[in-house]
Parts: structure tokens; C-alpha cells; sequence
């Protein structure tokens, strides 16, 4: 297996560079045949040679392929084509180059003149350099090679030393029951997890330089790593990425059915989250939390332990091998790695093997990531610089994928954007200020004056908020609801604190670890977040009025409880992260607030308690943080089901990264279906001639409503077994729902087809699927089938199938258009109008975002049915506006090319009614 030329030094790869340019035209080196599990389909064919030639060329390219067209197989057989060839060429330029060098170093004669002896000694020296650097090249790929076949050959793992303690629970819980089992493994972890107690000497920050030495220590810090990474060899590899972890293992199991399977080395990267093992760490619910937890096991890994629950033996095993996470073991890992390099796995399968192995996946998978072919990961890791490059990966001479990128374009402002509460600013201030009362005697001059401009910038943002810094939030009136955009700039300068250097606050934090400090301090020391000015106002408000004041306090206390009991996960997980560690997540809203100043707005919300107001960083220009991908990837590909409208992807990521359109390839390739497979149509009205207009503000006209329930019902008696019925959000189904059950439509549906509702809850969406899909199967022996009503943007408009008679019906009901009135919205659409020109029909490119946002959509949810070749289905548009030509435009091109508008009600029932009759034809014969 040949390996990568990312090691080879500047002048090598000019070097093999020059040799190899215009030695064959690009474009004819695609390959005629891909290999690829069965016949593929001609589309499928086409996306490979575009893929491939993308890649070959170095190119950025954007490819819409619909689902259920095998996207994801076109994808792994195309890239995986072009990389194994790649490897090959490599190892033959490298192998032609020393040849024609060793030759040319024999040739060195015939040179005239009388300083003939000097000049044949310079160009023979610089010719043996180069064929010396060329060799030094190739033993490093002989080496890799060698390395990985030794990898490949093991079959037997090496077998792990029994702990004393594994020992002993294996003799007293042979006939345990698995809680009592569990209960005593969770005891075993602490004990080996087990940290010294050492005082308060580790709360402590260590002598904060001044910042000129800092500089300094950086720049040696940043080349000793430089030069550690220089020692650790990359193979060429391809960096997958999609948008969740079912995604991610969706296409691992693709990559395993491929011909790739066997000869690919494929990893999988996570989060601690997904990847940790330790049931000490994974308790905590924060993520900030359990990375420092991590960090501090293995910190304390060569720290004696004192306390040993059983036997001299343990002790002294303990004593030699120090304390610390019982998972990160350097020989454990090692086995671990070599296991996912030789079978692919992913999550759930690499932290199955690492607790059968006792070795940490976490630190295994980022070990293993120089060797891998193939990294499978999710969107954040490799959007996020700082966490891209915490995770050791290389871009340079790579190819990124992003599957699933029709949402990029936001999921890069939501990753680089970032909220902080009322709440959290006056905790986060209680706590550090208790800290510094605590430690002021012990700290530094430099750590005293830093953590006094932290506490200094904590109150102004207090203040800002309306309220004060040494009072509970939760106990504060901030006025009324208010909402107010600002520019950093304005904003720095509104809130007081623009004199102050944020860079070197965010050197400091980083140096000194001040967030993790206080942690710890607040771990060792629970009881001291309580400020001496929230006691004093604790004293004063005693009597009838402070009764009063507590009544109220508990009427709120109850309110919010009940509030968070609906809230989802990552809620609790953002509320845990307010109570235990917020100074670390204000940190990155310190981070955002050195952007440059028309690179992001911060949007003020004010609410009646203090808690609740908080402070967003909105990123305006995407572009600037995608631009280190782009520029340092050798290819970056972007494909999706239902990419358009791809204009805005070229406008906002590309262009505005200085990404020339002669470097962006696009491709749009159609269904695998055929033409007859699929019926669209958009409806202008409906039985009772009413114009179907689904605006805001004729979306509740009762008239409406009944229209479209005479049109649900209708369809419902025409289209056999499931029926997906989108609407633009929960309310406005809930309001359909409510109308229709008041006016009896729902009665005449249920009688027609069982009817069901996407739930708000995640944790319900599997069970309402399974009961959908249990109609549905009855109705193929004879029932009548199911409707299911669903909400654009929600929890069944992505990821979920609606194949075969699953959905055989989808129905958009009007445009989900977003809230015009959102000033995040309004914000952005001002800054599109300030820096992008129009398009090509004059529009502006903030209200051509606003519809975009709309289409894009529509798009998804109207693409969860039509699964497979032989799959059919019909889709409804419910609105008038999508008869204009401008709207269909927008629509993947294999449903706006069949997309037919039907003004009158009457031919377009006919017209579907027909579809499925050809259909019950076409399968009885």
C-alpha cells in the first residue's frame, strides 16, 4: 500500500511535481470501469467520472444525486477508484524519478570553460540531493508499507494482563446478578480512577509570564509540535463527513458491501460523548466537563495512589503504574488501533471492542488517524478549526467530503455561533470571584491582574444585561422583552469594555487553564458559590416582604421546573453547563468577539428575569471560517440529495472564500427511476374553487382550512396505503388538527385512513413510525392504510424513509417560509443586500436567501419518498405560488422537469386517480 507525499520535504514534492506535470492529460485519465457491487446504473457512472476527475484535478465540486439513487456507493466507489489509483502513481512518478536521477548523476560531463570542475561539482551536488531526497522518500514508503502489512498479517492480538481486580470480581460475581455485576464494576473504575488529594496546590495557576515570553514560548511550543507531527507519517486520505452518528454508520456499512471493504482501512471519530468507556467520566452530563475529567485521569496517570480497596499485590501494581483512567494504556491502545485499521467498525462497534480490550476509543481512533484511508466523522469536527486541529487531522493534500451538505451554509453559523445566559454570566462571575478571594494571597501578579479583567468583563456584560453581578440572575428583573442587534464593534463599545486586549484574555485563559482551575475549585470547595452579597440581600429581605419575595421565588421555581421537564437533551445538557462549568463556555463567546467587525452581529434579548436574557454571537460570513478547508484540502466535495439552489453555495462559501469559478465543478444527475414513476403536481385550488393561498395572513381562513380537508380527503380514497402530509410548522398543524376535528373532516378521514402526528418529543418518533408502518401493512391485506401528518423542518422531514407503500402520497401543504419579523433574519438579509450583488433577474440576494431558506425546505421533505428504482409515488404542492416558474426552478431537477400545474381541481384529481390505476396495471401484469 503506497502512502502519502505529504512527508516529503518542499523541494522533493517541486520536485516530483515538475517531473510528473502534462505527463498525461487529466481528463483522460478517467477511468472507463468502476468497481462497483452490481451494474451500475448510467447516473451512477456519470457521478463516478465526475467525482473522479474532480478529485484528480483538485478541484471543489458540488454533486446532486437524489435518494435512492445510491449516492452513497457512487461516492465510495468513485473516491476510493480514484484514491487506490492515486497511490500507484505515486509510487511509479516516485520509482521513474530516482531512475532518470541516478542517470542524469552519471551524465554530468561535457561541461566547458575554465571553470568547467566548479560547475560539474555544483550540478553534480545538486543532483545527488535530489535523488537523495527522492530515496529518503521512497524508504519512508517501504517503511509505512512494511508496517501496514505487519498490521495486516496479526491475527492475534496480544493477550491483555489480568488486573487483580478484574480478578477478583470475576471469583465474587460469578453467580452475581448484572446489576450487582455493574454496581461492583462501577466501584473497580473509581477505585483505579482514583486521584491523590494534593490541597489546593493544583487550583492554583502556575506564574503567568509577561506576554512578550509568552509569545516566545508559543512560537517554541508551535514548533516543537511542528516537529513531533513531521515525525508521524500520513497517508493520502479521504475525510467523510455527515451531518449525525446513524449517517456516519450508515455509510460504513455502504463501504463494507463495496468491493472496498476488504483492502480499505476505515476509521470512525467522535466525540468523549459517543467514544468514552470510563463510567466516572461519562456520568457527567457536560461535555467541557468530561473532557477535563478526561484530562486530569490522565494527568494523574504517574501520580501514586494511596488508598487501594484489596490486597498488597494491588497496591503495588497500582504504585508502579500510578493512578489515572484504567483505559488509557499505551499497549492496550496500541491493539485496539491496529483492530479498526484491519476491520471496519463504527462507533458502537469501536467502544465494544475497546471495553472488551480495556483500551480508551477515544484516544485509539485519533492515534490511528495517520494510517487511515478513510476517516469517518461528524460535520463539527472538521467545521471547527480548533477542534479540527485538536484531533491531529491533516488537510493538506486530503479530500473532504460532506454528504449531506444542503444545510452547510447554516450548520457552519450555528457551529461558530454562540449564546450565554443571564444565568450563566452572575454564576460564572459568583464563582471566579470566590475564587479569587479564596487564592488572592497565592496568586501571581500577572494571574491576579488577568482574573480581575475577567471579572471586570463579566460585569459589564451583567450590566448590559440590566442587572447586577453580585445577585443571583434567577432573582433580578431585567425590564421588558427587548430584542437589539449590534455590530462588535458597537458592542464592545456600548458594554465598557473595549479598551481591553480580548486576544490576550484568550491567551491567558488558554495558558493558565483558569476555567479548569475553577472546576476544580468548585468540586473541592461546593459550598463557596454563594456570594457575600447575595447573603446580605438574604439578611435584608426578612418579614412579610421577604415572604412574599420567597412565594413568588416559588412560584417561578415551579414554573421552570416544569419548563425543563419538556425541554430535550441538549437542553439539559446547556443547563448543566450553566450550573457547573459556565466560565468555560463564555470563553468561546470571548473567542467570537475578536471577529472582525462585519464578519458577525451580537443579538441582545432582553427578558423580565435577569436568568433568562441572554447575549448570541451570529456569524454573518460562513466563508471566512470554511476558507482553511478549502484552500488547504487538495479536493473538497459537497454532495447531497437536493443541493439547489446551488447558486447560493457558490455566492456565500465559494466565491466569497476567493474560490474562482474555473476551480468548481458542478453536477446534477437525475432519478433512477423512470419518468412514469412519479406524478407531481402543484394544485392552484381546490373542490370549491377556492384559490389555495397558504400566506400568513390567509393560512387560518376557515374556508381554507375546509378546502383542504375536502382535498386530503379525496386524495385519501384515491392514494393506496400511506399518506405524508407536511405542514409548515407545529402550530399551524395543530390548528388544522383542531379546525378539522371541529368540523368533523376528521372523522370522515379516520374513516378512510388511520391518522397520526409527528410528535414533539424524539424519544416518541420510533414508536409512532412502527405503528404507522403496522397500518400500512395492513392495509396491504386488505385495509385502508394511514395518513401521517408532519411538520417541515421537524423530526420526520430528514433521515427517515417513506419508501414503497410507506409513501405513496406526499402533500405540501403552502411555503414554510420563515419568520420575516426574526431580527436574526432581518440582520442577515441587510448584510447579504450590503455584500452580494444581485442575481441574474435582479433580486436581492437577502430575499433571494429569504426563499431560498423556504425551498430548501421543501425540497428535503418532498424527497423522503421515491426510494429505489422500481419505487413510485405521487407529490402534491398545496399552493398557489408553485405554479410560478420561479418556484419551480428551485425544485430538484427531477421533479421540475415532470412538474405539472393544474388550474382546476377536477382534471388534477382525475389525473391521480389515473397514476395509480396505471400503477395496480403495471404490477398485476
Amino acid at each position: 500500500m503506497a502512502g502519502s507525499m505529504d512527508d516529503f520535504d518542499e523541494e522533493g514534492d517541486d520536485l516530483l511535481a515538475s517531473f510528473v506535470e502534462n505527463k498525461d492529460d487529466l481528463q483522460n485519465n478517467v477511468p472507463v470501469d468502476f468497481p462497483f457491487p452490481f451494474e451500475a446504473y448510467d447516473i451512477q457512472k456519470k457521478f463516478m467520472e465526475n467525482l473522479y476527475l474532480s478529485l484528480d484535478k483538485g478541484q471543489v465540486g458540488i454533486f446532486e444525486s437524489p435518494t435512492g439513487t445510491g449516492k452513497s456507493l457512487s461516492l465510495i466507489c468513485g473516491a476510493l477508484k480514484w484514491l487506490k489509483d492515486y497511490q500507484e502513481k505515486q509510487k511509479r512518478d516516485l520509482e521513474a524519478l530516482i531512475a532518470e536521477e541516478e542517470k542524469s548523476c552519471t551524465s554530468c560531463d561535457g561541461v566547458s570553460g575554465e571553470l568547467d570542475w566548479i560547475t560539474q561539482f555544483a550540478v553534480k551536488k545538486e543532483k545527488q540531493e535530489k535523488l537523495d531526497s527522492a530515496k529518503q522518500k521512497q524508504q519512508k514508503l517501504e517503511k509505512q508499507e512494511s508496517r501496514l502489512l505487519e498490521i495486516g498479517k496479526q491475527k492475534q492480538y496480544r493477550k491483555r494482563k489480568r488486573d487483580p481486580l478484574e480478578e477478583e470480581f470475576e471469583e465474587l460475581m460469578k453467580e452475581a446478578a448484572p446489576d450487582v455485576q455493574a454496581a461492583y464494576r462501577e466501584e473497580i473504575d473509581k477505585v483505579k480512577g482514583q486521584e491523590v488529594d494534593q490541597g489546593d496546590d493544583d487550583l492554583v495557576p502556575e506564574d503567568y509570564h509577561s506576554d512578550e515570553e509568552v509569545k516566545s514560548e508559543d512560537v517554541s511550543d508551535s514548533e516543537n509540535s511542528e516537529n513531533s507531527e513531521e515525525e508521524v507519517d500520513h497517508v493520502t486520505k479521504i475525510y467523510y463527513c455527515s451531518r449525525t452518528h446513524s449517517q456516519l454508520a450508515q455509510f460504513v456499512r455502504e463501504i463494507v458491501k463495496s468491493p472496498y471493504g476488504s483492502n480499505t482501512r476505515v476509521l470512525t471519530l467522535g466525540s468523549r460523548q459517543n467514544l468514552c468507556v470510563n463510567e466516572t467520566v461519562k456520568k457527567l452530563k457536560s461535555l467541557s466537563l468530561m473532557n477535563d475529567m478526561c484530562l486530569d485521569l490522565q494527568k494523574n496517570k504517574s501520580k501514586k495512589i494511596d488508598r487501594e480497596p484489596s490486597g498488597e499485590a494491588v497496591r503495588k501494581r497500582r504504585e508502579k503504574n500510578g493512578g489515572g483512567c484504567l483505559y488509557y494504556r499505551q499497549e492496550m491502545m496500541e491493539d485496539l488501533g491496529n483492530r479498526i485499521l484491519t476491520e471496519i467498525t463504527d462507533v458502537e462497534q469501536i467502544v465494544k471492542a475497546g471495553r472488551q480490550m480495556k483500551a480508551c476509543p477515544y484516544y485509539t481512533s485519533r492515534l490511528s488517524i495517520p494510517l487511515a484511508e478513510v476517516v469517518v466523522l461528524p460535520y463539527n469536527i472538521i467545521l471547527h478549526k480548533s477542534t479540527r486541529e485538536a484531533s491531529g487531522i491533516r488537510l493538506e493534500g486530503n479530500v473532504v467530503l460532506i454528504d449531506e451538505a444542503h444545510n452547510l451554509l447554516e450548520t457552519i453559523n450555528s457551529v461558530y455561533s454562540v449564546t450565554v445566559t443571564g444565568a450563566q454570566l452572575t454564576k460564572a462571575h459568583s464563582q471566579l470571584s470566590q475564587y479569587e478571594q479564596r487564592f488572592r494571597s497565592r496568586l501571581k501578579a500577572k494571574n491576579l491582574l488577568y482574573v480581575k479583567q475577567i471579572l471586570y468583563i463579566l460585569n459589564c456584560l451583567v450590566r448590559f444585561l440590566g442587572g447586577r453581578a453580585d445577585i443571583n440572575g434567577a432573582k433580578q428583573s431585567a425590564g421588558k422583552y427587548e430584542t437589539k442587534v449590534l455590530t462588535v464593534n458597537q458592542f464592545l463599545s456600548e458594554s465598557g469594555f473595549d479598551n481591553i486586549n480580548l486576544f490576550k484574555i484568550l491567551q491567558y485563559c488558554r495558558k493558565s487553564q483558569i476555567s479548569k482551575k475553577l472546576n476544580g475549585f468548585l468540586e473541592k470547595h461546593p459550598n463557596s458559590e454563594v456570594s457575600v452579597a447575595a447573603e446580605k440581600a438574604k439578611e435584608k429581605n426578612m418579614g412579610v416582604a421577604g415572604f412574599l419575595e420567597e412565594i413568588t421565588q416559588n412560584v417561578e421555581s415551579s414554573a421552570s421546573m416544569e419548563e425543563m421537564q419538556k425541554t430535550n437533551a441538549y437542553k439539559g445538557n446547556e443547563e448543566s453547563v450553566v450550573m457547573r462549568s459556565p466560565l468555560m463556555h463564555i470563553e468561546g463567546f470571548f473567542a467570537s468577539l475578536t471577529s472582525a467587525d462585519k464578519d458577525g452581529r451580537i443579538v441582545l434579548t432582553k427578558q423580565p428575569l435577569m436568568s433568562n436574557c441572554s447575549l448570541k454571537f451570529l456569524l454573518m460570513n460562513p466563508a471566512v471560517h470554511f476558507k482553511d478547508v478549502l484552500t488547504q484540502a487538495r479536493s473538497v466535495i459537497v454532495a447531497g440529495g437536493t443541493m439547489q439552489p446551488i447558486d447560493e453555495f457558490k455566492q456565500q462559501l465559494f466565491f466569497a472564500a476567493d474560490i474562482g469559478p474555473e476551480r468548481i465543478l458542478e453536477y446534477s444527475c437525475g432519478h433512477v427511476i423512470a419518468s412514469d414513476h412519479l406524478f407531481a403536481l402543484a394544485m392552484k385550488s381546490g373542490p370549491m374553487g377556492i384559490d389555495l393561498d397558504f400566506t400568513f395572513g390567509s393560512r387560518e381562513n376557515s374556508a381554507l382550512l375546509n378546502e383542504l380537508g375536502l382535498i386530503v380527503s379525496n386524495i385519501c380514497g384515491i392514494i393506496p396505503g400511506g399518506l405524508v402530509c407536511f405542514f409548515p410548522s407545529y402550530d399551524y398543524q395543530n390548528l388544522v388538527y383542531q379546525h378539522w376535528q371541529k368540523s368533523g373532516i376528521l372523522t370522515k378521514l379516520e374513516r378512510k385512513k388511520r391518522i397520526f402526528q409527528e410528535p414533539k418529543l424524539s424519544s416518541q418518533v420510533e414508536h409512532v413510525l412502527g405503528e404507522y408502518s403496522k397500518s400500512i401493512q395492513k392495509s396491504s391485506g386488505g385495509g385502508s392504510g394511514a395518513i401521517l401528518l408532519c411538520v417541515v423542518g421537524g423530526k420526520m422531514s430528514e433521515g427517515i424513509n417513506f419508501s414503497d407503500d410507506l409513501g405513496r402520497g406526499v402533500i405540501m401543504v403552502g411555503m414554510p417560509y420563515p419568520n420575516i419579523k426574526s431580527p436574526e433574519l432581518q440582520e442577515k438579509m441587510q448584510y447579504l443586500n450590503s455584500n452580494f450583488p444581485r442575481d441574474k433577474n435582479g433580486h436581492l440576494p437577502g430575499q433571494v436567501h429569504y426563499e431560498n431558506l423556504c425551498m430548501k425546505a421543501v425540497n428535503q421533505s418532498i424527497g423522503r419518498a421515491i426510494r429505489h428504482r422500481e419505487d413510485y409515488a405521487t407529490i402534491l404542492l398545496l399552493d398557489k405560488r408553485y405554479c410560478k416558474e420561479s418556484v419551480r426552478t428551485k425544485l430538484p431537477s427531477w421533479i421540475g422537469k415532470n412538474l405539472q400545474k393544474m388550474e382546476k381541481y377536477g382534471p388534477a384529481v382525475a389525473a391521480i386517480s389515473q397514476f395509480f390505476r396505471g400503477k395496480k396495471s403495471d404490477t398485476m401484469n
